[in-house]
C-alpha cells in the first residue's frame, strides 16, 4: 500500500485526514491512502506517476485529463480520486502492451494525428471508447465523440482519419467488414 498523503499534499499538517482507496489502474489493483480533495488527475499524475494524464484547464473544458472510468471517457481534473474506488481507470499507459500500440496509437501515428501531443492521450482515449460501442463510426460520429477534448495545434483533420484508420484496422483485425 503507497500512502499519498504527504506526496501530493502540498502541506497537509499533521490533522489532515487520509482516505483508504482501492482502484484498479490499467490492469493492476492499487491501494492508496490519500485526502479526500485530492482529484484523480493527481493521484494518477503525482501520486502514480502515470504523467500520460495532463491536466490543461481544470475546468473539463480541454480534455487533456481524460481517461477511462469502467470503459467510459471521463475528465479526471474535476473528479475526486476517492469517487474511484472500487473502480477501473484506464490511461493512456494502458493501451499499449509491452510490444505492441493500440491500433489508435498506432491510428495516430499512421495519420499524424498529433503535434505537440499535449491533447493526444484524452484524444486517444475517447477514441478508444468510441471504437469500442461504436466499430464503424462515421466521420461525423468521430467529430462528436472528440468534441469535449480540445486541441490547440491541429484542425482535426487528421485526428479524424487516426481514428478511422484504426477503426478499419480493429475490423480487419476482427475479420469485420466496414
Amino acid at each position: 500500500m503507497t500512502s499519498l498523503y504527504n506526496e501530493v499534499a502540498a502541506d497537509p499538517g499533521a490533522d489532515t485526514p487520509t482516505r483508504r482507496v482501492s482502484i484498479t489502474v490499467n490492469g493492476e489493483q492499487r491501494t492508496v491512502d490519500i485526502e479526500p480533495r485530492l482529484l484523480l488527475a493527481h493521484l494518477l499524475r503525482q501520486g502514480l506517476g502515470l504523467t500520460g494524464t495532463h491536466t490543461g484547464c481544470d475546468t473539463t473544458n480541454c480534455g487533456a485529463c481524460t481517461v477511462l472510468f469502467d470503459g467510459r471517457p471521463i475528465k479526471s481534473c474535476t473528479m475526486l480520486a476517492v469517487q474511484a474506488d472500487g473502480h477501473d481507470v484506464e490511461t493512456v499507459e494502458g493501451m499499449a502492451t509491452a510490444s505492441e500500440l493500440h491500433p489508435v496509437q498506432e491510428g495516430f501515428k499512421e495519420c499524424h494525428g498529433l503535434q505537440c501531443g499535449f491533447c493526444t492521450p484524452g484524444m486517444m482515449l475517447a477514441s478508444k471508447a468510441l471504437l469500442e460501442r461504436n466499430p464503424n463510426p462515421t466521420e461525423d460520429d468521430v467529430r462528436w465523440a472528440l468534441s469535449g477534448n480540445l486541441c490547440r495545434c491541429t484542425g482535426y483533420q487528421n485526428i479524424v482519419k487516426s481514428v478511422l484508420w484504426a477503426a478499419e484496422k480493429m475490423r480487419a483485425e476482427n475479420g469485420e467488414e466496414a
